[in-house]
């Protein structure tokens, strides 16, 4: 019996699937060294957050937790490395900038520029969807299809 295939071809994409493993490699050896560009939070950035949340502007629950954080209950930076992230006060003051969160990822979805987006710090959200009324003067027709509305 014979190969249905041709042996030089076969040959060559084996080749081909062995040359790609042995590049997929290198490139992992080489991504592997790769050193992340943040190394986490700055002193700078701490203190940012910290002006902040003693700011007049700063969310109830930020102020709560910079009263806590002032008491010496925990720092700033144990709340940005997560070792406070179970804590229920820490919690309710990062679930405040979850809805700036969700606009910021709508806003990227949609094509808007991220640095754009940074800068403005409130991404332009898109106006809700006006209610439609029976007596609104467009008609886009039924809104379901039947065969006896032929």
């Amino acid at each position: 019996m014979t190969f249905p295939y041709d042996q030089a071809r076969l040959q060559a994409l084996f080749s081909e699937v062995d040359s790609r493993i042995d590049d997929l490699g290198k490139v992992a050896t080489a991504a592997s060294q790769v050193q992340r560009r943040s190394r986490g939070l700055s002193e700078q950035d701490l203190a940012a957050i910290e002006r902040f949340a003693k700011s007049p502007g700063a969310p109830k629950e930020l102020k709560d937790l910079q009263r806590r954080v002032d008491a010496g209950e925990m720092s700033w930076a144990d709340v940005a490395a997560g070792r406070a992230v179970n804590d229920p006060g820490v919690q309710q003051a990062l679930a405040v900038g979850v809805p700036d969160l969700q606009r910021a990822y709508r806003a990227i979805e949609e094509g808007q520029d991220i640095d754009d987006i940074i800068e403005s710090g409130n991404p332009t959200p898109q106006p809700p969807p006006r209610p439609r009324r029976d007596d609104d003067e467009e008609d886009d027709g039924p809104s379901h299809f039947r065969k006896d509305a032929w």
